[in-house]
């Protein structure tokens, strides 16, 4: 039975910046945590974000499912270009065949 999303799927390398919340200076951000496995998606889909807004996202990243990105992280993907995470979407299926794994729709 298939726990969480096999390692030899998540080709991509990412580097993900967890957003720590806002100070007088702008959005913090905690240290990057480089090398991160994942299967990254720029195909464009639509997603409510958190405030229900519809947002036109450009890219999606799958990820094991204990990643730690909040929405507002910022992630550098494989190409170099930065990215910032609206949605998060951690996926579990107790007791079924389908790996468990967290969906990041980004900018």
């Amino acid at each position: 039975m298939v726990k969480r999303v096999p390692g030899w799927l998540l080709r991509h390398r990412i580097t993900v910046e967890a957003y720590a919340g806002d100070t007088a200076y702008g959005p913090s951000y905690d240290l990057p945590v480089c090398d991160v496995p994942a299967l990254v998606d720029e195909a464009p889909r639509m997603v409510r974000g958190e405030d229900g807004r519809e947002v036109l996202t450009a890219t999606t990243v799958i990820a094991a499912p204990d990643l730690n990105c909040p929405p507002g992280s910022r992630i550098t993907l494989p190409d170099g270009r930065t990215t910032t995470a609206l949605t998060v979407a951690r996926h579990t299926s107790p007791g079924l065949p389908v790996p468990a794994n967290t969906v990041v729709s980004c900018e």
